[in-house]
């Protein structure tokens, strides 16, 4: 069964990119741990705890996590193909 290559992408860019605004506003209601938000900046330029930080991580978020799921579904057909 081979994967939709676009949909497999963009379903993961949606998830990840709302996982982290959702993240970002909990972490600005008081919500789990400032390491948390230090490993996102480590990783996305101009992120931060605050509304326009959300912003900036749903849409890093959304690219990161869409291109990883395309690639992630491009081998997986050109592998499951081969059998």
């Amino acid at each position: 069964m081979k994967l939709d290559v676009k949909a497999f992408g963009l379903a993961g860019g949606i998830l990840w990119g709302a996982s982290i605004f959702l993240l970002t506003w909990l972490g600005m209601l008081g919500y789990g741990s400032p390491e948390a938000a230090d490993i996102a900046k480590a990783y996305y330029v101009g992120y931060s705890v605050t509304p326009l930080g959300s912003v900036i991580g749903a849409v890093y978020g959304f690219f990161d996590a869409g291109i990883a799921c395309v690639i992630f579904a491009f081998l997986y057909n050109k592998l499951i193909s081969r059998k």
